[in-house]
């Protein structure tokens, strides 16, 4: 398994793990056109696993300048449990310090609040929102 820089070819793959992991839930925020405008802005750090030349997860965070945030994991099913999710996360954290980050949050859900909490984030009482621009 290697870890790279997203390209555009990945984006059909990346959007089926996300359908298998049940987080495709708004296409304009998580789709192929949104995975190629994230790859495209400076600020964004998008990286993919592969095994061959097959993708099986991905991150994608950002750093502001001042705070840094993973935006979101995620790994085929089949490859869940064996270290994958956690060699994105060990890339992402090393590619933000390197860019200048003192802190990172993320963002969870309930089911994967338990991989986050082993690698020393803490829960805040803060709620995530949003509104879709063309509502």
């Amino acid at each position: 398994m290697r870890i790279r820089e997203f390209q555009k070819s990945d984006a059909e793959a990346l959007v089926t793990i996300l359908k298998l992991n049940k987080q495709y839930a708004y296409p304009e925020v998580e789709g192929s056109d949104a995975m190629l405008r994230v790859s495209r802005c400076p600020s964004a750090l998008f990286l993919v696993a592969e095994e061959g030349v097959r993708p099986i997860g991905f991150v994608k965070a950002v750093y502001d300048g001042s705070r840094a945030m993973i935006h979101l994991l995620s790994v085929r099913p089949e490859f869940q449990g064996k270290g994958v999710g956690s060699k994105l996360f060990d890339a992402a954290i090393l590619e933000l310090r390197k860019r200048g980050a003192p802190s990172v949050s993320v963002t969870v859900t309930d089911d994967s609040a338990g991989f986050w909490e082993e690698r020393g984030f803490k829960k805040l009482p803060v709620f995530l929102m949003l509104k879709m621009l063309d509502e």
